[in-house]
């Protein structure tokens, strides 16, 4: 009998959710055998403070069209709703409140794991959630610096970023290849990333 739940946490600007962050949730719902994937997108990044990513509406709107029947994937507007600079720390503490029997395992990108240390309040995070490692295609694997354990997916990586789409847009290029299809007609109709 089941009795823990096991709830990935995917944060992210998601500016704009592409096919590489859907291809790392239907490898984290496989490897990790979750019963829920909740993709949290960032009010502002602590990492990034002189970036302004495109509204939080269309951002949202975005991530509901990509995830749009996938029955254990759901959006989490807390980060949005609370502003300012997002904190890891401050998000798996809610959701151990929220979930107190479940395992967390929280999503990052490969680039992100050298870091780790230098992130709010390390030692709490590395209680907090098991880490796992969205692979990058043809780097080699990462070590956790410690305090933390994790592990890396296997599946699927893809060499596409948000930042690329975003220069497809202001280029005028095609991005169909590159989003799920409701989303690149929903960043055509919004006009946004062209400026």
């Amino acid at each position: 009998m089941k009795t823990e739940l096991k709830i990935g946490i995917y944060g992210g600007s998601f500016d704009p959710v592409h096919l590489g962050h859907l291809l790392v949730a239907r490898a984290a719902l496989e490897e990790l055998g979750l019963d829920r994937l909740f993709f949290i997108p960032a009010a502002q990044s602590p990492f990034k403070p002189e970036s302004r990513p495109a509204p939080d509406t269309l951002r949202l709107q975005l991530l509901r069209l990509a995830l749009a029947g996938e029955t254990r994937c759901e959006v989490d507007e807390r980060e949005l709703r609370r502003g300012g600079i997002s904190y890891t720390v401050d998000t798996l503490r809610e959701y151990a409140q929220q979930f107190p029997t479940a395992s967390f395992f929280y999503l990052i990108g490969a680039d992100h794991v050298a870091k780790l240390n230098g992130w709010r309040e390390p030692a709490e995070l590395a209680r907090l959630a098991e880490f796992v490692v969205i692979p990058r295609p043809g780097e080699p694997p990462v070590q956790f610096p410690s305090p933390f354990q994790g592990r890396m997916l296997t599946g699927f990586p893809l060499g596409v970023s948000s930042s690329q789409i975003r220069a497809r847009v202001k280029a005028g290029l095609p991005v169909e290849h590159l989003v799920p299809p409701g989303v690149a007609g929903a960043i055509r109709a919004s006009g946004v990333y062209t400026a």
